[in-house]
């Protein structure tokens, strides 16, 4: 390892002509890195400014209390207030220091009984723009008002610590993660709530077969409608679904089901509130933000921080130890990579060049952040998970700091949900091109971890539509009884299935499915707001639909489960040997080994094959391991599972062996060696 930044090359040749920029981009990251040794490095002040600001136990001239600091250097005055001092906005002044940290200590013996856990609080903030009260920056918890629709900050200081009781699990197989959002995790037209989530929602998670569990939205936002991304208070649980100690409780309850909990992170930008939000809390616009236009998301409508400040870089990188430390979370989904590393925010970009991933629209210091949290999270935990969803594709993203890259382990395979939307819009699956469809799902970088899925929450979202309801659009309110029969549906849950199947057999090293998802839920996401009357309607999972088995929602997830299960027995995500064994455009059928298995598919709207001949990699004969077609995943039962395909020492695509099987249409079949 050349410990410059240029070990990417090995792994692309054709960076070559860009080492010297990677030279460039390691040598800045090690510069930044070089300014916190004396201060511990990555786990030293730099990661622990949660210790610091905020309200914290300690000591002053020997007198046990409370510390509340906050960092706000073009502020005129800040005064501390709350239901502790009857929201007296002058008698409890902060001290300014020359750093610009104001500073207040109350000692437990006039205070331990007036400052309370749950007790209200705000700070004054006297700037030039007049004075305003503001919810202090590092608070733990904050409360909305449902009659004045206000914000509160909330001293949290439980008089009995939560105390976990799982350790983290080890991955068994490669990443499964189920992506999920708490408040409309439950079937009622309202927010459900973590108490709820677990109870009835992780256990669905781990029967399933996944092993890892993606919170989105946990991070404080105003806006419940913003699916979390308008996020105001970085250190705060989002009040909307219960309590600090009702998130650990969640997260340890996965642990001891042998699931992972990874954080939807977002650090990419900030609402722009200023009566809960950092906006302009200390008066000016360049605290935590840059300042004019460079601060401002022209299409987010937030704020854009300013990575380059080491009060900016203490704030981010201890919010990354905090979930890490105090909820025990084992990783984080780093949400708008692509925007934060470029300065026109990706927008309208189509990444067709190395030039892009180089060059003055670049922001050194966003990419350079991205490299330290990424090394904090390592470094604090092994074993933690950074997924990256960036679009641009950046050469590295994926790959260790130390080789050049950011840092993350994986990166989202963002072009496969936007492919198979192009697919199902523009063409009927009789005119599906198998060689374009293999392409796609094997097109990434080589050497970099990708997370494979046919559509997330972006899919889901109101003015889009699931990759069911595309298929079977309002056929399904009327036909998804077993009962019923509608060649539309036949069609979309034999399609859902095998596009499932091939985005999972190709697609990446981890897969990915959003919650309900798996069972073809039958409509879209739309949290309330002022367009749909705030209804709850399209902000909730209909679990009754797959606990109904007289729908046909059941065999969907039966087979969820199925797929899931190749990744457990055979550990097909991580295995990189991937190759075309034969691919029949005119009688469409498509055939490829990953690993042991051979996933063959046939997308022929109509005709079945009996006796098809397929070569296969091993002298030996194969065994049925998944049959789409098979009744319990709402298939129709045509073929025998029991017999094994002999093998046939029959030479067929330079392969000394081959078989012949039997394929209904429109079905897919895994099959394993029979040993």
């Amino acid at each position: 390892m050349k410990q410059d930044g240029t070990d990417l090359v090995r792994l692309d040749p054709w960076l070559e002509p860009y080492s010297q920029q990677l030279r460039h981009r390691y040598s800045y990251y090690k510069t930044t890195l070089a300014r916190f040794d004396l201060e511990g490095g990555l786990l030293g002040e730099i990661s622990q400014g949660h210790r610091h600001f905020g309200f914290n136990r300690g000591q002053h001239d020997g007198q046990e209390g409370v510390w509340y600091r906050e960092w706000a250097p073009a502020a005129l005055q800040l005064h501390l207030v709350g239901d502790f001092n009857g929201w007296d906005r002058y008698s409890h002044p902060m001290t300014r220091d020359a750093f610009g940290v104001w500073s207040l200590f109350l000692p437990d013996g006039q205070y331990a009984h007036r400052l309370m856990h749950q007790g209200m609080v705000k700070v004054q903030v006297v700037s030039k723009l007049g004075t305003m009260d503001r919810i202090p920056a590092y608070i733990r918890r904050v409360l909305h008002d449902p009659q004045t629709h206000n914000l509160t900050g909330q001293y949290w200081h439980p008089p009995e610590p939560f105390k976990f009781r799982n350790a983290a699990p080890a991955i068994q197989g490669n990443l499964r993660i189920y992506e999920a959002h708490v408040g409309m995790a439950q079937e009622e037209p309202r927010i459900g709530n973590f108490r709820e989530f677990t109870q009835n929602v992780l256990p669905r998670i781990a029967a399933l077969g996944y092993n890892a569990v993606q919170l989105m939205a946990i991070m404080e936002h105003p806006f419940y409608g913003s699916f979390g991304y308008q996020v105001s208070n970085f250190y705060a649980v989002s009040s909307y679904f219960g309590t600090p100690e009702d998130l650990k409780n969640l997260i340890d309850t996965a642990h001891g089901m042998g699931v992972l909990v990874l954080l939807d992170l977002v650090h990419s930008h900030a609402v722009k509130n200023t009566r809960e939000g950092l906006s302009q809390f200390d008066g000016s616009d360049y605290q935590y933000f840059h300042a004019g236009p460079r601060g401002q998301h022209v299409a987010w409508d937030s704020l854009l921080f300013d990575y380059s400040k080491y009060e900016v870089q203490r704030f981010l990188l201890s919010n990354v130890r905090y979930w890490l430390e105090e909820f025990r979370f084992d990783g984080f989904r780093f949400d708008g990579v692509t925007s934060m590393m470029y300065l026109d925010h990706g927008l309208a970009r189509h990444f067709t060049s190395y030039d892009d991933y180089f060059g003055p629209n670049v922001d050194p210091d966003a990419v350079t952040y991205l490299q330290l949290a990424n090394q904090l999270l390592h470094q604090f935990n092994g074993q933690a998970v950074s997924i990256a969803e960036d679009v641009s594709g950046m050469v590295g993203v994926a790959r260790p700091v130390d080789e050049g890259g950011i840092g993350f382990d994986y990166r989202l395979a963002m072009a496969l949900p936007d492919y198979w939307i192009k697919v199902l819009k523009e063409k009927p699956d009789e005119q599906w091109d198998l060689q374009e469809i293999e392409h796609t799902m094997r097109n990434r970088r080589a050497g970099e971890k990708h997370i494979a899925y046919v559509e997330s929450h972006d899919q889901a979202l109101v003015g889009d539509k699931t990759i069911a309801f595309r298929l079977m659009g309002d056929e399904m309110y009327w036909h998804m009884n077993k009962a019923s029969h509608s060649p539309i549906i036949d069609r979309g849950i034999a399609l859902h299935k095998m596009i499932r199947l091939i985005t999972f057999a190709l697609g990446g090293e981890a897969w990915l499915n959003f919650m309900g998802n798996e069972f073809g839920h039958p409509e879209w996401i739309d949290f309330p707001r002022p367009g749909n009357g705030f209804s709850y309607q399209y902000a909730r999972r209909q679990w009754s639909l797959v606990d109904n088995l007289d729908l046909r929602y059941a065999g969907l997830n039966e087979f969820d489960r199925a797929m899931l299960q190749l990744d457990v027995c055979y550990h097909v995500l991580g295995d990189v040997f991937v190759e075309q064994l034969a691919v029949h455009e005119d009688t469409k059928q498509l055939v490829c080994r990953r690993g042991p298995l051979v996933f063959v598919f046939n997308f022929h709207p109509t005709a079945s094959y009996s006796d098809l001949r397929i070569p296969v990699p091993d002298a030996a004969d194969y065994r049925i391991v998944l049959n789409t077609d098979n009744p319990r995943f709402g298939g129709f039962g045509a073929v025998d599972e029991g017999p094994p395909y002999w093998k046939q020492d029959v030479p067929m695509y330079g392969r000394s062996q081959s078989i012949q099987i039997y394929i209904p249409s429109r079905s897919a079949q895994v099959l394993a060696p029979a040993r």
